[in-house]
């Protein structure tokens, strides 16, 4: 009984360690009812089936970047208003306006082009400077209280995301890894089909030999590509 269980996909390894416990506790065969190397396997599955399947990241990346672009928009949209109003000398309250660039200047104009990291450490400072109640009436006085509560909302919306995202990476990289479990998954088997071979021609495991043989002739079958219950000669 030969197959290469390294070449097997995640999912086809699964499936064989599956069938072989099940027609192993089918009770069809006394001889291998209660054997030690069964609850091995049966041990070995378990903790492969909790994590082949696992993501290897959250997949919360494609919305945390879509947080950070609406908080850079947002960013954008209110710096590029001051920007110019500060210039209209003729219009109201244009001073306010120069004032209140003045402090987006001061913490940086290019937050929406820095890292996560940085750019939230910046907008955090610049949030707490334009919520002093000098630059709150400056910005009611120009109208951009609206504006000015859309960025600090769509700041919070990425900070809670992102944070999110860590926490959830965090928590899969604690999982066991796959492929160490998957190891242990094939040397157990490797072990149980050495046993069957070994005991092929004592009585009672001559049909248990080969009703196990016609299982791992299936999986190799879908490991080719092939449909399973081939007429393939039995492997020996």
């Amino acid at each position: 009984m030969k197959i290469a269980l390294t070449e097997l996909s995640t999912k086809d390894l699964a499936t064989l360690a599956q069938r072989i416990i099940s027609n192993a506790q089918s009770g069809k065969y006394p001889v291998i009812i209660n054997h030690p190397l069964i609850g091995a396997l049966q041990s070995s599955y378990v903790e492969y089936d909790k994590v082949y399947t696992k993501k290897i990241y959250s997949g919360k990346g494609t919305d945390v970047a879509t947080a950070d672009h609406e908080r850079d928009m947002a960013y954008s949209n209110l710096k590029a208003f001051l920007n110019g109003y500060r210039k209209l000398s003729s219009a109201k309250n244009y001073q306010n306006a120069e004032e209140l660039y003045l402090v987006f200047k001061k913490f940086g104009l290019n937050l929406d082009r820095l890292s996560y990291s940085s750019q939230t450490a910046q907008m955090k400072k610049l949030i707490e400077e334009l919520e002093t109640p000098e630059n709150t009436q400056k910005l009611s006085a120009l109208s951009l209280v609206a504006a000015y509560a859309d960025m600090k909302a769509k700041h919070q919306s990425f900070e809670t995301l992102f944070s999110e995202q860590a926490e959830a990476n965090a928590d899969l990289r604690q999982m066991t890894s796959a492929t160490a479990i998957r190891k242990g998954l094939e040397k157990t088997l490797k072990s149980y089909f050495n046993l069957i071979t070994a005991m092929k021609d004592v009585s009672g495991w001559e049909f248990f030999y080969s009703d196990t043989n016609e299982l791992v002739k299936a999986a190799k079958n879908s490991s080719l590509g092939k449909k399973e219950g081939g007429d393939t000669a039995p492997q020996t």
